[in-house]
């Protein structure tokens, strides 16, 4: 990827209750030369932060404690006390098997990694959300970034239409 961002006005907010992981995530994060990064270790602490509304992106582990990540992300999309309903989620977990990443996309994840990663592949995605953002689509029972990636030409009446 050719892009450069400089990260470090990017603030980042790493929420993992692993704090080892948390801090390689923080690391990898200062190897790019990010300089505001913020840690919470559960959802509680997450919130905290995101409503002071001094939050970019915000990488999160599905599995916290009480509540999950996906529970932090679907604060995010859809509670009306959201600070930042479009801010970039990045969903960094271990939980890497299909069903996760459709659940994840579903409530609107805006990119999804699996552990164990590589900082190429957190910067891959990170270059995704801050270079690259996605449009937001509402719709009932849905809002956060476009499902599809790229846009095909459609010439026809209904797009979605199966011809039945």
């Amino acid at each position: 990827m050719s892009e450069k961002i400089d990260f470090s006005h990017v603030r980042f907010l790493i929420v993992d209750n692993n704090r080892l992981m948390g801090k390689l995530v923080k690391d990898i994060l200062a190897m790019l030369g990010a300089t505001q990064v913020a840690m919470a270790r559960d959802y509680d602490g997450a919130l905290t932060m995101l409503r002071s509304g001094n939050v970019d992106v915000c990488i999160t582990e599905w599995n916290l404690k009480p509540r999950s990540g996906l529970e932090l992300l679907d604060f995010i999309r859809n509670d009306a006390t959201s600070s930042d309903r479009m801010l970039p989620v990045i969903m960094l977990t271990a939980n890497s098997e299909m069903e996760y990443v459709v659940e994840s996309r579903d409530k609107g994840v805006t990119e999804f990694l699996a552990k164990p990663f590589t900082a190429d592949g957190l910067y891959r995605r990170l270059v995704m959300v801050i270079a690259r953002p996605r449009d937001f689509v509402s719709v009932k029972g849905y809002f956060g970034p476009d499902r599809r990636r790229q846009q095909l030409p459609f010439d026809g009446p209904d797009r979605r239409d199966s011809g039945n």
